[in-house]
């Protein structure tokens, strides 16, 4: 266990919340205060978790947590959690959270696009809180969720977005987080049969977006936006410019006029690119795209062959989003995929997050709970690789946060977003479920299409069941 938190008192916990006030505005949150108290608190940052412990959200915000004792105002909501344990809400390091409802019915799933839009594709416009998947996976502790596109007819997917799972008409808490590519076997197909098409396709691509960039200043940061917001970038955000670029573009260009502008901000380093790629020799591709393009901010998604090529992932200070338990040779691109290639990874220095990659990420993003357990028990396997309990918690809380630039979830530090989670037992043990669910201090329903189905048949008499049943 880690060494007690030093203690706050209350004066000091809203001299800090005042510090903070002016920063966090615009966001759905409760205006209350709520202490979470006596349970076995878990910070999400990679720590051991802490016995006995107090949780401190005001106006929807993390105040304080760990081990801390205070006097408290008149009005405070308490939730005893002793007996329980309290973390941060997940986060799905990879998943397509709203984005399908029935894989094989067409008008419920809007994952990819044939049409003539790859890269300037935006999912944040097709999200559906009320998908039934979003319920599911909010039952179980996610909080947030990395949503991805599907490659359609191009490598490029589109622009993926950060979501809550919150019962609200309003899921998307970052659009256009990042550009989602698709090389390796996959890829290969779509650019033509081979990796040498989808390779060139893609620089290509990146030469085009810095043509159309060519020849202009700093961008200006629009009230309102952060600094990365691709809608900061003068050829996306002035009109002018964006008339302009028909003049600095080549004849021979393959991109259409909103794609090449979408990617804009991934050339000048304003937007994630992220990449899915499984085999070493493919790893070494996409890490030699930053000695080509020294402005890209790189994300490997997938990366079952990662732990051959860890220590050039750790010098190229490239974070990876991995599957936790691919272990089989299920392609000729992951033939030495193994169950401690994200603890290898990490023994190396690569920053590493658990995601549910090609895994039912449409609906089973809660898996990575999961895997994170089998992670820990791991350790305990001869010879191979796993993560600590804390570790292990992080890859599937601030881990994804951090790969993707998120700097207000991901884990109970003063600051961060009130996403909770109280569990009946240990939240890597297959056997708990989450009892309370909080998004930004909200406590969130937890009921869903399965729960209601077993509510009322459970109980029937029997004259209510069908006829074909009373024998």
């Amino acid at each position: 266990m880690t060494a007690p938190r030093k203690r706050m008192s209350w004066l000091g916990m809203l001299g800090l919340m005042g510090g903070l006030a002016g920063a966090f505005v615009g966001y759905k949150a409760s205006a209350e205060t709520i202490v979470i108290s006596g349970g076995t608190v878990a910070l999400g940052d990679g720590s051991a978790p802490i016995p006995n412990g107090q949780v401190v959200i005001t106006d929807g915000r993390v105040v304080a947590a760990g081990d801390i004792r205070m006097k408290l105002p008149a009005g405070t909501r308490v939730i005893d959690a002793s007996g329980k344990w309290v973390t941060p809400g997940l986060v799905a390091g990879f998943s397509r959270l709203g984005l399908v409802d029935v894989d094989a019915v067409d008008q419920t799933n809007d994952t990819s696009s044939d049409g003539p839009f790859s890269a300037a594709l935006d999912v944040s416009t097709a999200i559906n809180p009320n998908a039934a998947p979003v319920a599911i996976n909010r039952a179980e502790g996610i909080t947030r969720a990395v949503v991805a596109p599907s490659a359609g007819k191009s490598i490029f997917a589109g622009q993926g977005a950060l979501i809550d799972t919150a019962a609200d008409a309003d899921p998307v808490t970052r659009a256009r987080l990042f550009q989602y590519v698709e090389l390796g076997e996959q890829g290969a197909g779509q650019a033509g049969g081979s990796r040498t098409a989808a390779h060139v396709l893609l620089r290509n691509a990146l030469r085009e977006a810095q043509q159309v960039a060519g020849g202009n200043g700093a961008s200006r940061t629009e009230s309102g936006r952060t600094a990365s917001d691709p809608r900061n970038d003068p050829v996306v955000a002035n009109p002018n410019e964006s008339r302009s670029y028909e003049a600095r573009r080549n004849q021979d260009v393959l991109l259409t006029r909103f794609d090449a502008l979408a990617l804009v901000p991934v050339v000048r380093g304003r937007q994630i690119l992220a990449v899915h790629v499984e085999r070493a020799a493919d790893l070494r591709q996409v890490i030699a795209l930053k000695r080509e393009f020294p402005a890209l901010r790189l994300v490997i998604v997938g990366a079952d062959e990662g732990w051959t090529v860890a220590n050039e992932l750790a010098a190229a200070n490239i974070p990876v989003i991995a599957s936790a338990l691919s272990d089989l040779p299920a392609q000729f691109e992951n033939l030495a995929a193994t169950q401690s290639n994200i603890g290898r990874m990490r023994a190396a220095g690569v920053r590493v997050a658990i995601g549910t990659v090609n895994d039912d990420e449409s609906r089973m993003a809660f898996r990575a709970r999961y895997y994170a357990g089998n992670l820990v028990g791991l350790t305990r396997v001869p010879r191979a690789s796993g993560l600590s309990w804390g570790e292990a918690l992080k890859a599937i809380t601030s881990a994804p946060a951090e790969v993707l630039g998120l700097t207000d979830i991901g884990s109970l530090t003063p600051g961060k977003r009130g996403d909770v989670v109280i569990w009946n037992g240990d939240p890597l043990d297959n056997m708990s479920a989450a009892e309370v669910v909080m998004i930004d201090g909200v406590e969130q329903p937890l009921v869903t299409r399965q729960t209601r189905l077993r509510d009322r048949y459970r109980d029937l008499e029997r004259g209510a069941l069908p006829e074909a049943y009373r024998h």
